[in-house]
């Protein structure tokens, strides 16, 4: 893959530019001449890409990440590829919801010809033996040597698929891993125009519901008729759940016939659905659900967004979520 020339470096906020405040760390401004100053001091500083430095206002903490945020972050970064000239993109992002906007990003710059690389560090920029500098010039360094398009994750030193990292740890520099699931299913023919990053998208009313021993129809009911557009489901092992509840069968069958999009992931962090081989998951499909193979929670969600967000049907929605569109389904 070509050399990165000159690079979008675009700053959400989050822990690598955090400074102390009267209530703790907070995300603060002022970071861009904090990173020129650190890459003097790099021995190979000056070898670097040219970069442009794009904050996205306001800088957050990335628990209160939206959908909002999202579609910002896919606006500002086409908007910094066309103004700035630029050939690459770094975006500095908090790690709490990272893995959440990778899996975002991954859907929403479908056919970008350019590579987007998210990175962030678990302590502020500035500790002594820290993870921000190695993360942030580690991954402008991996840009360097030519990355091929599509959005990754670069942290502690690997770099990870965007759509199916996850976070593991809240504690330790290796936070972040690729979730070993089992990855099958068929590639999307092509991507459709209706899908690619030229696209605008609209926010959408997703919800997440796990299973658990003891949840009722009369919980599930109220979530699925709350103005939800899609439930995502976790279930239980290979896509299984409570199928001699007639109640709950019959609350996943009304929704989907009122057009709510039902899809299914494993709660398993090595699990993939599978609905055939057990009774019981084949009971749970007949209600209109359709299986995420093995994505991860961050990707299925992110996936529902960007597919109702472009305006799909019901169907059409089903149709392309069954589908591998960036390797979140298959290798």
């Amino acid at each position: 893959m070509p050399a990165a020339k000159r690079i979008l470096i675009l700053y959400t906020g989050g822990t690598i530019g955090m400074q102390m405040s009267a209530d703790g760390l907070a995300p603060a401004s002022g970071f861009e001449a904090r990173l020129r100053a650190q890459q003097a001091l790099e021995e190979d500083g000056a070898e670097l890409p040219e970069w442009r430095f794009r904050e996205l206002l306001p800088l957050i903490d990335s628990a209160n990440m939206t959908q909002g945020h999202w579609l910002a972050m896919r606006d500002a970064i086409l908007a910094g590829l066309a103004e700035e000239g630029c050939d690459s993109v770094l975006v500095l992002h908090g790690t709490d919801t990272l893995a959440y906007s990778a899996a975002a990003l991954s859907f929403l710059l479908l056919g970008l010809p350019q590579p987007v690389l998210l990175t962030g560090s678990m302590q502020p920029a500035g500790v002594a033996g820290g993870d921000a500098w190695p993360n942030l010039f580690g991954a402008m360094r991996m840009l360097q040597r030519g990355e091929r398009p599509g959005v990754q994750v670069y942290f502690d030193g690997r770099l990870l698929h965007g759509a199916r990292v996850g976070k593991l740890r809240s504690d330790a520099f290796d936070a972040f891993t690729v979730l070993p699931r089992r990855r099958q299913g068929r590639h999307a023919d092509e991507i459709p125009t209706t899908l690619d990053y030229r696209q605008q998208r609209r926010p959408v009313r997703i919800a997440v519901q796990p299973l658990f021993p003891g949840l009722g129809a009369e919980q599930l009911r109220a979530v699925l008729e709350s103005g939800v557009e899609a439930l995502l489901l976790e279930c239980y092992g290979s896509g299984t759940g409570p199928s001699d509840d007639e109640a709950i069968l019959a609350a996943l069958r009304e929704a989907h016939e009122r057009g709510v999009v039902l899809a299914a992931i494993s709660q398993c962090p090595q699990g993939h659905v599978e609905f055939g081989v057990y009774a019981a998951g084949s009971r749970l499909q007949q209600t209109g659900l359709v299986g995420g193979g093995g994505m991860t929670r961050e990707a299925a969600l992110a996936k529902l967004f960007a597919l109702l967000g472009a305006g799909l049907s019901r169907t059409e929605t089903e149709r392309w979520f069954a589908l591998d569109l960036c390797g979140e389904l298959v290798e």
